[in-house]
């Protein structure tokens, strides 16, 4: 990877390389845009074969968390940690608070959160080196897990979905079929039982599996199966990459909307599905509600502040739609262009007024 050519390509601010020889700290945060505001993006942890897929995998994740934050209308920008290294072996104080440092180092242009690999405890241990950071415990003014929150913007954001596609947003007697039915999944399901309406699920952990059956009445299939069951919406709550070449043929659903991340392989499936009708909520949109959550959190927690502004989720989805609508294009495009706009918007306030200012000034 040419580095700089990328940054300069999807016009990335900084990068920076961690190291710490006692604690073993092998890190990269990536800050891809602070237009907005300060970039927030948690910390992951894993066991990256090269180096040069972990900074990959910081550069692509900061981009999406800017798009992520301007198209749920916060004030903040994109960024990203990636932490080189085993989560079940290499965890260690030292380390953390190692990161906590670097963090503390950038002076609040980047806040980090919990991510995949890493949990309360670790936050915790970079909440001793910096205050620039979220997911830490209650005690520390958290808000605590966050899945039930995503769960909320994702369920208002399918209702969404839905009043595009049948022109209502009552979902009862609606057939909705859920992959995986973990943390995220178990509440979406559990919304979705409220508003009356009928389950399908699947879940390689069979505990998962067991709990929303027991609770919900849900129908269980194979994992692989998930894809071609008749439904009105699927609700991919696992894994990314899932609407591709192999599932898109099996799809017997109006609309897909879901909690996962990265749910489009390539963008050209994003226009596949559009030219066959089908309504799709983009995930970095629907998925928001965390992040949202967690923008409340920083201004001093307030949950019912914390809940109305998840839900506003609906209208920015029902707004993604009416965009897609007017220009003829798939929603994920509209979802970039709403959120491009609204950077770009704040870039050249700011610049008029830098060119003013320095026009004051050379007089």
């Amino acid at each position: 990877m040419k580095i700089f050519e990328y940054m300069e390509k999807y016009d990335y601010e900084q990068v920076v390389f961690c190291h710490d020889e006692a604690s073993g700290l092998k890190a990269i945060i990536a800050i891809h845009d602070t237009t907005l505001g300060p970039a927030l993006g948690g910390t992951r942890m894993w066991t990256y074969e090269t180096e040069e897929m972990a900074i990959e995998d910081a550069l692509r994740l900061a981009r999406g968390m800017t798009y992520k934050a301007a198209a749920a209308g916060l004030n903040l920008g994109g960024g990203k940690t990636v932490l080189i290294g085993n989560p079940k072996t290499d965890k260690s104080e030292a380390l953390f608070r190692a990161l906590g440092r670097y963090v503390e180092s950038l002076n609040g242009r980047y806040i980090t959160a919990e991510d995949v690999g890493t949990t309360e405890a670790d936050m915790n241990y970079i909440h001793m080196e910096t205050e620039y950071v979220t997911g830490v415990s209650v005690e520390y003014g958290s808000s605590g897990n966050p899945s039930p929150m995503t769960a909320l913007g994702c369920f208002r954001g399918l209702q969404a979905a839905a009043k595009a596609a049948f022109g209502s947003d009552d979902v009862s007697g609606k057939t909705v079929a859920v992959q995986g039915v973990g943390n995220v999944g178990y509440y979406l399901c559990k919304h979705l039982h409220e508003a009356g309406a009928k389950l399908i699920v699947t879940d390689i952990n069979q505990e998962s599996i067991d709990r929303v059956v027991r609770e919900f009445g849900a129908e269980v299939v194979a994992p692989n199966d998930i894809f071609g069951v008749q439904c009105d919406i699927f609700a991919p709550c696992a894994l990314g990459a899932i609407i591709n070449d192999e599932t898109i043929p099996q799809l017997k659903c109006k609309v897909i909307a879901g909690s996962s991340n990265n749910q489009l392989r390539e963008e050209r499936h994003g226009d596949l599905i559009h030219e066959m009708g089908i309504y799709y909520a983009p995930d970095y949109v629907i998925n928001a509600g965390g992040l949202i959550n967690v923008a409340v959190e920083l201004e001093g927690y307030n949950e019912n502040l914390a809940r109305k502004k998840v839900e506003n989720i609906y209208n920015i989805i029902s707004t993604i739609f009416d965009i897609s609508k007017r220009d003829n294009i798939p929603t994920y495009k509209a979802a970039d262009r709403m959120a491009e706009d609204r950077i770009n918007q704040l870039k050249n306030t700011r610049s008029n007024f830098l060119k003013t200012e320095r026009s004051l000034l050379s007089k």
